[in-house]
């Protein structure tokens, strides 16, 4: 399908800026210019509040002074609302705009030649300069900014950017609906078996006490021990007891779970790295006299975690409020948090490292602290990628890391998956080959973990992405070839989302072919799908 893309062009100043930019700064300026973007029904545009939408032309400017069309976009709205989803979380964030610098016609233009490749009028964009270039530029400046906050919409109604629920995520919900129906289902014939027992039980005893009035008792009770065993057997043939039928659930789990660690690509995990018993001495060393009665038990249990073999029971209840101050106090030495972290890595390698991240379901210390990767130090940055990468080790705790379950994190709603990704795009865009390698294993294991479409829509368009950007510069055979099985996983994942930002932003995946022979045949996966 095609969508008409348009440019909404207001005069903010409504007529006064040609009369008064000559006495202001010299020259005459025919408008304030504020422009937006309407596109699949609806207006987008970028101010001190951030990004924001609204129904066309419903804004307190009202009609916009002219309408001008920019093209055609063949790109789904699916992808477009993630990008711009991308956009208002970073570079048009709230609190990013700047009038002469980032503004709103900045914006249009970027959406413009992301939507259809044209361009907004020169001479909007030229405004700035003319303004800058006047000895009285303050004084217009604060006109405009007065001006700027009329450009809103009339109502708060749908303003922020959000993304519609997909029919995948629907599903998923029927089927939440269907198993909890079934377990009530399972409970009412549960408790309507008891009443049928103590009915019988009564009737049984009823019996008893009739026949013990006539001498038969002795014979009665035989007979009816033979009944009652008779029907035990046959009820627990036909319905087996309720615990019984866990332990044969909890078997057929732990049979499901190991026919999928044998079926599922292994995944890229750092096993010796670590020297644990080293890194817990100087981190013990580090710690020494800081630490209350408290924390001083929970670096006992971490010991005895990961030194003393012993199991995830070992660690309690305060152990992720240790965890946490140690990642978040400002007081406490960079090293101790390097340390940290790389015992977590190491942790996150053991079978049930999942019962001790079910612990942070309510602080989300771990994933708050990862969110805040691109504003901790290099060192730190490698041991969080590494703990991300370890975690993929085990089926449990990668599904934890790829919950869409959301949170409110410094007014943004954030969610595991979404801090995952965020790990992964920015290690593998860094400058740092180190951090390269280890955004390359985690964005591998991303792809080969057996992701619902539901889950993997929400990032799709940001992996994707910076899976381009990344073939730009000159990675590894290694490395290229997780990133290029990581491309050919997401297209048969995501429909034709990806394929669509492989074809429109490139560089083609032929570009590498030759690589070596592994790297060919990950390219020949993703060209059947670009057909």
């Amino acid at each position: 399908m095609t969508y008409k893309v348009e440019v909404y062009i207001y005069d903010l100043s409504r007529g006064m800026a040609s009369m008064i930019s000559p006495l202001l700064i010299g020259k005459r300026i025919d408008g304030v210019w504020h422009t937006s973007i309407v596109v699949y029904g609806r207006e987008y545009f970028f101010g001190s509040q951030g990004v924001e939408s609204c129904n066309p032309a419903s804004t307190a400017l009202g009609r916009p002074l002219q309408i001008l069309h920019l093209g055609e976009t063949q790109i789904p709205y699916t992808v477009f609302i993630e990008y711009l989803s991308g956009l208002s979380e970073t570079s048009y964030g709230t609190g990013t705009y700047d009038l002469l610098k980032h503004n709103c016609n900045n914006f249009s233009q970027e959406l413009a030649q992301f939507l259809c490749g044209a361009s907004i009028p020169k001479y909007i964009l030229d405004l700035p300069n003319d303004v800058l270039q006047s000895n009285l530029s303050p004084t217009l400046q604060k006109l405009v900014q007065q001006l700027e906050h009329s450009a809103r919409p009339v109502s708060d109604e749908n303003r922020r950017v959000t993304k519609e629920e997909s029919p995948e995520f629907l599903q998923l919900n029927t089927q939440i609906e269907e198993a909890r129906c079934a377990s009530q289902r399972i409970d009412e014939k549960r408790k309507s078996l008891k009443e049928k027992l103590a009915k019988k039980e009564r009737k049984k005893e009823k019996k008893r006490k009739k026949l013990q009035k006539q001498g038969l008792s002795v014979r009665f009770d035989s007979e009816v021990s033979i009944m009652a065993d008779t029907e035990t057997m046959n009820a627990a043939e036909s319905n087996p007891l309720p615990s019984d039928q866990a332990l044969q659930f909890e078997e057929d789990e732990r049979r499901q779970e190991e026919e999928r660690k044998r079926s599922r690509d292994p995944p890229i995990v750092f096993r010796d790295l670590i020297d644990v018993k080293a890194e817990y001495e100087i981190f013990e060393n580090l710690l020494k006299d800081q630490l209350i009665e408290d924390e001083r038990r929970s670096l006992d249990e971490l010991g005895q975690y990961l030194l003393g073999d012993e199991g995830s029971w070992v660690v309690g209840d305060g152990f992720l409020n240790f965890i946490g101050r140690l990642l978040n106090d400002t007081a406490v030495q960079h090293e101790i948090r390097i340390h940290v972290l790389n015992l977590l890595a190491a942790a996150a390698l053991k079978d049930d490292v999942i019962l001790v991240l079910h612990q942070d379901r309510k602080d989300h210390v771990l994933m708050n602290y990862a969110y805040e990767i691109d504003r901790i130090g290099v060192d730190e940055q490698l041991a969080l990628a590494l703990f991300i990468a370890n975690m993929f080790e085990n089926l449990n705790s990668s599904e934890w890391l790829l919950y869409i379950s959301e949170w409110t994190y410094n007014n943004q709603p954030i969610s595991n998956i979404r801090v995952t990704t965020k790990v992964a795009v920015h290690s593998l865009l860094s400058d740092i080959p180190e951090l390269q390698d280890r955004g390359a294993a985690i964005m591998y294991n991303m792809a080969c973990k057996e992701v619902k479409s539901v889950v993997f829509d929400d990032v799709a368009v940001e992996l994707t992405m910076a899976l381009l950007q990344y073939f730009n510069t000159k990675p590894t055979e290694e490395q290229l070839w997780r990133c290029m099985k990581s491309l050919a996983k997401f297209t048969q994942i995501s429909g034709q989302d990806v394929p669509q930002l492989i074809q429109m932003i490139g560089p083609h995946p032929s570009t590498f072919r030759g690589t070596s022979g592994r790297v060919d045949e990950q390219i020949d996966i993703i060209c059947a799908k670009l057909r």
